[in-house]
């Protein structure tokens, strides 16, 4: 256990010394802290052994970015822990995600448990994946499951390098690990209060806008508290007030479908929310898109029947070569890229315009190679 930067400097030296790849895993409180905040960063190498950092008592990570910027990394769905070491200073030189590596080879159960049995005859215990990992102290049970997360990384991708050479597809990897090292974060939602799970079924802008006020309010709050939101208030309480219009502090309270830790301790701040929903006059829209994006494909056929038809035939040639390739179609192409593609061809339908196309959405070669002669030929098929 690595706890502040005396003790880092020496692990780093330590790590510097060992050999060959590094595995490498973040433990984040999601779904207990506000944001993504790394609380633990494990990290093994062979010859050095296993070490956990504490983010909490450690100044900066300098150091050890240094020990192991010649290295490769190794990561199991590396998405999800590189935002939370970007925060920290620590960004993979070179990167292997043996999670994206599994589906690419096409294997049915990618999660690092299922994955570490199947190829290296070890079953791991999940039982903390969920737990709060801001607490202090860690209890030793968490800290041998983290331990355990980073510590079968570096044989674990040994064993999928080889499965990814005997079907040809190292080529493939190499192009979506080298992808995800240059990736850019999304610029974040312009109306980040529309992703309230159930607000569909709000039917009118003012109810709209007592939940966009109800959901900032719990925003500012979580933010000041470092508490996950959804602790506060959930999102069914901030939809059900909205739809419920209650007309005092006291109606809403009565609610009783309006819970949460803070439903009623933050009673005046939620009523005054409401009453901020009820009275603007920046009311908004009932059918909102984000800039950028595309219509719902769902209701393409109705409105946009030559945009469906383009993409139901787009993807079944496609399930075709995902078959023969034995790779699911969302990483042979990515369903925003195809929907894109068909949503907007390329003008004259060829190969070659259509490879651009793809290219320009963010396709890789590798994919590209593969699905631009069969979307070409799908899209002529039906011109």
């Amino acid at each position: 256990m690595v706890e502040d930067d005396t003790a880092l400097a020496a692990a780093a030296e330590t790590l510097a010394s060992g050999a060959g790849p590094i595995g490498i895993d973040t433990e984040r409180a999601s779904g207990f802290r506000y944001g993504g905040d790394a609380y633990l960063v494990q990290v093994f190498r062979r010859g050095s052994g296993t070490f956990l950092f504490d983010p909490l008592g450690i100044e900066s990570f300098a150091p050890l970015a240094r020990a192991l910027a010649d290295a490769e990394w190794v990561l199991h769905a590396a998405t999800q822990d590189i935002p939370c070491l970007d925060e920290l200073g620590l960004h993979p030189p070179d990167l292997f995600d043996t999670e994206l590596a599994a589906r690419i080879l096409g294997y049915e159960r990618v999660g690092l448990g299922a994955l570490v049995e199947a190829k290296l005859g070890i079953t791991l215990a999940k039982a903390h994946s969920a737990a709060d990992w801001s607490r202090r102290p860690l209890p030793e049970s968490w800290l041998e499951y983290a331990a355990l997360d980073v510590a079968l990384l570096p044989d674990l991708r040994d064993a999928i390098a080889a499965d990814l050479e005997g079907a040809e597809k190292s080529e493939f990897v190499r192009q979506e690990f080298a992808d995800i090292l240059v990736r850019t974060p999304k610029p974040p939602a312009e109306q980040p209060w529309r992703r309230l799970s159930g607000l569909s079924k709000l039917r009118s802008p003012r109810d709209l806008a007592v939940a966009r006020e109800l959901w900032l309010a719990r925003d500012a709050l979580a933010r000041e508290r470092d508490v996950a939101p959804g602790r506060l208030l959930p999102d069914s309480s901030i939809v059900a007030a909205a739809a419920a219009g209650p007309r005092s502090p006291g109606a809403l309270a009565g609610l009783r479908s309006f819970s949460g830790r803070t439903s009623r301790s933050e009673l005046e701040r939620w009523w005054q929310a409401i009453m901020a929903g009820k009275t603007t006059t920046d009311l908004p829209e009932l059918r909102y898109r984000e800039p950028g994006t595309l219509p719902q494909h769902r209701s393409w056929a109705n409105r946009h029947p030559d945009a469906a038809a383009r993409l139901q035939a787009a993807r079944e040639a496609l399930d075709a070569a995902c078959e023969r390739w034995n790779i699911p179609r969302e990483n042979l192409l990515t369903p925003e890229v195809l929907r894109r593609l068909a949503w907007q061809p390329p003008e004259p339908l060829t190969v070659e315009a259509v490879d651009a196309r793809l290219e320009e959405l963010g396709a890789r070669e590798w994919q590209r190679s593969i699905t631009a002669p069969i979307l070409t030929e799908a899209f002529v098929g039906i011109a």
